[in-house]
């Protein structure tokens, strides 16, 4: 019953915020100063990658996907999806690991603050699934490797069961409700607050509840996390998230990493053993001292299990 008070308030509070008329057309955010704003910090944030990278800006049927592109051209491809609101930045504490052997394409989800522009109304799912597809084939990549982030990750497993797509090995970092719903839904009642009524104060109790160490969160980062939640407007793609049936799940024949902190209040002891029982050719791991932010939680630790797994 709390799932569904829980669901009922995030679609009340998108259609709310969608039903906002303003003259500044963009999905994702209600002015031009606020976009600039929330720009500039992702900008801030990108030099985190302390690597050289390209950011590239594709035309789609959809809108425009914001790509940014690293590591050796000869490498095996490598895609990365990031979580909710955490757009491509988020991989500051990893891109430098995962970009020595492999060619990395880091993609800002369509329906959410980054790069990535929105043409037209929300996404359905195989409205998505065709999205990613059509960026797979401007770079033409084919048994790539594929890494996801909570919602990244229930990405990756929607891309992963469709029957006709070019996906080698598979690392989920704590997916979101791919398993199952969410675990301690209670406290991540925090994350709700800070969509319905944003504060520093909130961001940060937000941030205490979805990792171990918000210390090791670099300021130029938290900044636009912030922004992403304070300015974005919010959709209703999260409803839309659905663990994924036994059958789903069993016809994923990819070698998958599932990764998930001993911590995160997204995911717990089920998600681990659904994931043992029904993708025939897994390896989990449970993170010590992490929460939900793993890969910035215990960064090293979550590097090597994932180039370990990829190589």
């Amino acid at each position: 019953m709390l799932k569904k008070s829980l669901q009922i308030v995030i679609l009340f509070l998108f259609i709310g915020c969608s039903s906002t008329k303003t003259k500044f057309e963009d999905y994702s955010f209600k002015t031009k100063k606020e976009k600039d704003s929330y720009t500039a910090s992702y900008n801030k944030a990108l030099k985190l990658w302390d690597i050289p990278y390209t950011e590239e800006n594709i035309k789609t049927s959809y809108g425009t996907a914001h790509v940014i592109i690293a590591g050796p051209k000869n490498g095996k491809d490598l895609v990365l999806l990031h979580g909710m609101d955490a757009s491509s930045t988020m991989w500051y504490p990893n891109i430098k690991v995962l970009a020595k052997t492999h060619r990395v394409y880091a993609i800002d989800f369509l329906m959410e603050p980054n790069k990535s522009v929105l043409k037209d109304k929300p996404l359905s799912l195989e409205e998505i699934v065709i999205w990613y597809n059509e960026i797979f084939n401007h770079y033409k990549l084919k048994k790539f490797d594929i890494v996801g982030a909570s919602r990244g990750g229930w990405i990756a497993t929607l891309l992963a069961t469709q029957k006709h797509n070019s996906i080698d090995k598979i690392v989920l970092l704590s997916p979101a409700q791919t398993f199952k719903f969410i675990d301690k839904i209670g406290k991540t009642s925090s994350a709700l607050m800070l969509k319905l009524f944003p504060s520093e104060k909130k961001f940060g109790k937000t941030l205490n509840t979805f990792s171990t160490h918000p210390e090791k969160i670099s300021p130029a980062y938290k900044r636009q996390f912030y922004l992403a939640n304070k300015y974005a407007k919010s959709n209703s793609s999260m409803l839309k998230m659905h663990p994924f049936s036994d059958d789903e799940l069993k016809s994923i024949q990819n070698p998958v990493l599932v990764l998930i902190g001993d911590h995160d209040v997204i995911n717990g002891e089920d998600s681990v053993e659904r994931a043992q029982k029904y993708l025939v050719n897994s390896k989990t791991k449970i993170i010590k001292d992490a929460g939900h932010f793993l890969s910035i939680d215990q960064s090293k630790i979550t590097n090597t299990a994932m180039i370990d797994f990829l190589e």
